[in-house]
């Protein structure tokens, strides 16, 4: 069977921002993916809640992407689409990262992604909302934070186009939960699923260049 393997952080493994428990199958975005793609693939999440993407997490290999993601890559032999939605944990201000270094850290997965994966599909991090000043995370991400959430989606399209990815922008359609300002509820997670359902197929039927 085809696999779709998804890359990332807490909003794809699915973590539950009213009670911090693991949205089940029914309601995790990459779930319902694999129930709209009709069983045509086998949807692998490969979320890690606090997982970074471009910097070394003081908790382990696993949190690590820069660590993880080519040992996990060694272990497979193609990969028919591979999405990759991580970077949101590297804007914790414990980290202070530049700009540079995201876009550094991108590219660099991209390369490797691109050895084994027919076809990728890359989501910038969550635009941060106020309210994560608020909630429970506000002792990992600040106002410093929320700007730069703001500002890397820019970067995360440039890269994209660059090394021809596909570019798919949660953002456009959804928001994070006003209960801590990160994390999807949800209703954000069915929308995801549907609009990435119709962005696959799309991109699987667009003529290659």
């Amino acid at each position: 069977m085809k696999k779709i393997i998804c890359y990332g952080d807490s909003n794809t493994f699915g973590f539950n921002p009213k009670d911090s428990s693991r949205f089940d199958e029914n309601t995790r975005w990459t779930a319902i993916l694999q129930k709209n793609t009709e069983n045509e693939y086998e949807v692998i999440n490969e979320g890690t809640c606090d997982r970074t993407g471009f910097v070394n997490n003081p908790k382990g290999f696993e949190f690590s992407a820069q660590r993880h993601f080519p040992k996990m890559l060694s272990k497979i032999d193609s990969i028919d689409i591979l999405i990759l939605a991580i970077g949101t944990n590297d804007l914790q201000f414990q980290y202070d990262i530049s700009i540079g270094a995201i876009e550094k850290g991108l590219e660099n997965l991209i390369k490797l992604a691109q050895t084994k994966a027919k076809n990728i599909i890359i989501i910038p991090p969550v635009v941060l909302s106020e309210k994560v000043l608020e909630g429970y995370f506000n002792f990992q991400f600040n106002e410093t934070s929320i700007v730069k959430s703001r500002k890397v989606g820019r970067i995360y399209r440039q890269i994209s186009n660059a090394y021809h990815c596909n570019y798919f922008d949660i953002n456009k359609f959804t928001k994070p939960s006003d209960l801590d300002g990160l994390h999807y509820d949800k209703n954000s997670h069915k929308i995801i699923a549907d609009k990435l359902t119709e962005f696959i197929k799309q991109m699987l039927t667009k003529p290659k260049v």
